[in-house]
């Protein structure tokens, strides 16, 4: 079995970025993979401009504890200011273009405004006390995105903030999906015996409708090794990867690995990792000599959404041509203490406590959903190693995961 860092390397490997591409609108960036860098075309902010509500002065005007100045001009948010006559100040506003001839905005909250038109100033300030300089956050010119960076909320308002109405982005993934299992039911029809419903295929819409991929979603396909060819070489014909749940194990029942074999081949099966062992990865043939990857996960619930989440999920990003495809490793303290230690590389579901330390779910089997849920990320715990409480851990955050 390979480790899950070879496995990790070889499948990452195999993820050569594709090269597709499409401009959309800036509002309909969220989530997508930039495939450009974005270029400022202006100065942000592109005018000196007040960070408070107060006024804006000449330090040189003001002499001692107090100073008595007339206010010449209300500047608000938007408008445009006549320069600053000298020996005087403007009312100015959070935002507003600052003045000619003005070096310093004074809080309002340290000033008293008179009935007569006047102020009286009880603060000498440094000069630019309360100013955004032009230019001081994003200089024109500069790579405000580069090509790579997988787009969110922050990212989305720095685009906008210098001007970019639209974005190029590498297209949307198109995925095929289905699983495999004579149990498998779906909510809303009656458990027959032994019958279970389908939980993965919920989990595994939403991780990839998360990376923004187009899916063909196969449903439950029969157990049996004609109909997985079949769905395979359909599949083949208009998706960039195949993602399949159940089947990928040593079972008379699994048809997925000698399915793909027949159809391709494979590249990659078993992983010394817990839960998620049988996890497969290789190419299905279509024509014209092509193939598409293939990722088989396994059928168990926690084991299916581990494996995407270590696996499917930066190789996704690759093909997008994502720059950081792999999550953080958080130095934290385990509250535990877990004393058999497993021969693979275990990924414990845990979650951080009132004291910011990590408790583990106390039943970690590949079956038991619930942990997910219950859970903030997985500790990555090498093999044969114990977990005692109070060393340190590594810590994977499903904030970091999920999205």
């Amino acid at each position: 079995m390979l480790s899950t860092q070879d496995a990790l390397d070889a499948v990452l490997a195999a993820a050569r970025p594709l090269d597709r591409q499409e401009t959309v609108d800036t509002l309909a960036a969220n989530a997508r993979v930039l495939a450009a860098d974005v270029i400022a075309t202006l100065d942000v902010p592109p005018m000196d401009t007040s960070a408070m509500d107060g006024y804006a002065v000449r330090v040189a005007d003001l002499v001692g504890d107090e100073t008595v100045l007339p206010v010449s001009q209300r500047i608000a948010a938007g408008h445009a200011p006549e320069p600053l006559a000298r020996g005087t100040a403007a009312r100015i506003f959070t935002g507003a273009p600052v003045p000619p001839g003005a070096d310093a905005v004074v809080m309002q909250e340290q000033c008293d405004a008179r009935e007569d038109g006047t102020i009286v100033i009880r603060h000498r300030p440094a000069v630019e006390e309360f100013i955004n300089r032009q230019g001081s956050d994003i200089r024109r010119d500069s790579v405000v995105l580069a090509a790579g960076t997988r787009l969110r909320a922050p990212a989305l308002g720095l685009a906008a903030s210098v001007g970019m109405a639209k974005l190029q982005v590498a297209r949307r993934l198109r995925v095929a999906v289905f699983f495999t299992g004579d149990e498998l039911t779906m909510p809303g029809e009656a458990l027959r015996a032994g019958s279970i419903y389908n939980s993965n295929r919920f989990v595994l819409r939403g991780l990839l409708e998360n990376l923004g991929c187009e899916m063909t979603d196969y449903g439950i396909v029969p157990d049996n090794l004609a109909a997985t060819r079949a769905i395979l070489r359909d599949a083949a014909r208009s998706n960039d990867l195949i993602i399949t749940s159940g089947g990928v194990s040593v079972g008379e029942e699994d048809h997925v690995k000698p399915a793909v074999q027949a159809e391709g081949r494979l590249n990659l099966w078993q992983i010394a990792l817990k839960p998620g062992k049988p996890l497969a990865y290789g190419e299905v043939n279509r024509a014209g000599g092509e193939t598409v990857h293939f990722i088989g996960l396994p059928g168990n619930p926690v084991s299916s959404f581990v494996t995407f989440l270590l696996f499917v999920r930066p190789f996704i990003l690759r093909l997008l041509g994502a720059t950081a495809v792999t999550p953080r490793r958080i130095p934290m303290r385990a509250d535990f203490t877990q004393t058999k230690a497993d021969r693979r590389n275990e990924f414990v579901r845990a979650r951080i406590n009132e004291q910011g330390g990590l408790d583990a779910f106390p039943n970690q089997s590949s079956a038991v959903l619930t942990s997910t849920v219950w859970g903030d990320g997985l500790i990555d715990n090498p093999p044969g190693h114990r977990i005692e409480a109070g060393q340190t851990v590594a810590f994977l955050p499903f904030s970091d995961l999920l999205y």
